[in-house]
């Protein structure tokens, strides 16, 4: 165990309709930090909508968290302050690594939560955003929050501590993978190790594809 957080914010969206030019998303992107306990388990925090089920969500993706250290970068880099939640996110945590390995742990009371992947910007949040050249700047950024699966449910509130546990049998950082999404070349070494993670069944689904095609490519 190596340093204790707190959670900061809580934050559950509706599904709602937003626009930006002649683009318009149906999502649940739109979270607002709540009052009180919300309960967690394997599909979620309770009563969080999600809309785009083939890319968010589902059991390795179950939870977003992001760094209200991050929140604070954005705010001094925007020039506008940025609210817990603005990016979709439904843990907002003082303290969190931009950065960790997948496999890695957080305890928050009950709840085990395990690092699965990053989030990757989509459309969505460049029309949250109002800006269509918001998903540039986040992938620039390299603070992309992180999705976690649910090893153990239960209630938590704003304020309750957080401890990252670090798996030292994981060497496959966030940020990795998120760099990995957007490079345009690979190496089968690198997926190989990227397989051996616990990672989000969706990543793990790229890198087995990325991994198939160099080694057809290679014969």
């Amino acid at each position: 165990m190596l340093e204790t957080m707190h959670l900061e914010s809580i934050n559950i969206g509706q599904i709602e309709t937003i626009s930006r030019a002649q683009q318009s998303h149906t999502t649940g992107i739109c979270k607002y930090a709540v009052k009180g306990g919300v309960y967690l388990d394997e599909a979620g925090l309770r009563g969080d909508a999600v809309v785009d089920q083939l890319h968010h969500g589902g059991v390795d993706q179950a939870v977003y968290a992001y760094s209200a250290d991050d929140y604070d970068w954005w705010t001094r880099a925007m020039g506008l302050k940025v609210a817990a939640g603005l990016f979709g996110d439904n843990l907002t945590i003082r303290g969190l690594p931009s950065d960790m390995n997948v496999g890695d742990r957080l305890l928050i009371g009950e709840v085990v939560l395990e690092a699965t992947a990053p989030r990757i910007p989509c459309g969505t949040i460049a029309t949250r955003m109002q800006d269509p050249e918001f998903g540039i700047a986040f992938r620039q950024a390299e603070r992309p929050g992180i999705y976690f699966r649910v090893l153990s449910g239960g209630e938590v509130f704003a304020g309750d501590s957080v401890t990252l546990v670090v798996n030292d049998s994981s060497d496959v950082s966030i940020l990795e993978l998120f760099r990995f999404y957007y490079a345009l070349r690979h190496d089968k070494a690198t997926l190989r190790r990227f397989l051996k993670a616990p990672l989000a069944i969706r990543f793990r689904a790229k890198v087995e594809a990325k991994l198939a095609a160099l080694e057809q490519a290679s014969g």
